[in-house]
């Protein structure tokens, strides 16, 4: 199916409106599986494949928890066919003594499905970095916090 640029950007732009008012504690986590379709797959690097609106929101809460102060601001989007990419920082809190950022690049590649739904997400990010970023800044998990499976589904 072929959907216009624009509808595809705006449906992107509203998934990153709700993650900020996430941010900033007014939504749960679990707010942007709205953005998904009932069977859509999210894949994260250290969390695996989920599949479902349901298993969505689930993933989200848990693998949220403690990570209150951390931030993903989209850097740039791009557009092809019914897939929309887009470059965000995994922002740390704080920032080092010379004021930049604790940050590391993150892709995600989603599937547009139409009536402003993702069928799917792959979230890309070296975990190496980010492991590296922690260790750097000293940043500890807030209340809640859960380690990823150590064998997530694939």
């Amino acid at each position: 199916m072929s959907f216009l640029q624009e509808e595809m950007l705006s449906a992107y732009k509203k998934l990153v409106a709700t993650r900020t008012r996430i941010e900033q504690g007014e939504l749960p986590w679990s707010a942007l599986a709205e953005h998904f379709t009932n069977d859509a797959t999210f894949i994260d690097p250290a969390w695996g494949r989920v599949k479902g609106i349901d298993a969505i929101a689930e993933f989200m809460e848990e693998s949220m928890a403690g990570l209150e102060g951390w931030t993903f601001p989209c850097e740039f989007i791009a557009v092809d066919g019914d897939k929309v990419i887009s470059g965000w920082q995994n922002r740390l809190p704080g920032a080092r003594p010379d004021g930049s950022p604790y940050q590391a690049l993150g892709i995600s590649v989603m599937i547009y499905a139409g009536n402003d739904k993702f069928s799917m997400e792959e979230d890309i990010l070296n975990m190496r970095h980010v492991e590296a970023l922690i260790i750097e800044s000293g940043w500890l998990p807030g209340a809640g916090f859960n380690m990823p499976p150590e064998n997530p589904p694939r």
